[in-house]
């Protein structure tokens, strides 16, 4: 019987958002290389800057605060990205299970 006639995702669609998390997931270490990159430029900063403080303080602060969200949208992402693939396999298996 032709997939189209019911409501259930082919597995194609599976195929791909497992495709989608296997990119999200390989962006990861690019991603920590932006952070590592990152606190190089705070340590090296940190060592040219030492003299005046106040710059110090704030490039830390505004440097840490990046880091930070990095992380956060990092995470966030890979998330979203793993809960989407476990929505369509849920779905895909109780729709096939009911037709």
């Amino acid at each position: 019987m032709p997939i189209a006639r019911y409501p259930c995702y082919s597995s194609k669609a599976v195929v791909a958002a497992a495709a989608v998390v296997g990119l999200v997931t390989a962006a990861v270490p690019v991603l920590v290389v932006i952070v590592v990159v990152l606190v190089v430029v705070v340590v090296a900063v940190r060592v040219v800057a030492a003299i005046v403080v106040v710059v110090e303080v704030v490039v830390l602060v505004v440097v840490v605060l990046v880091v930070v969200v990095v992380v956060v949208v990092l995470v966030v992402v890979v998330v979203a990205a793993a809960a989407a693939v476990v929505v369509v396999v849920v779905v895909n298996e109780l729709c096939q299970s009911a037709f």
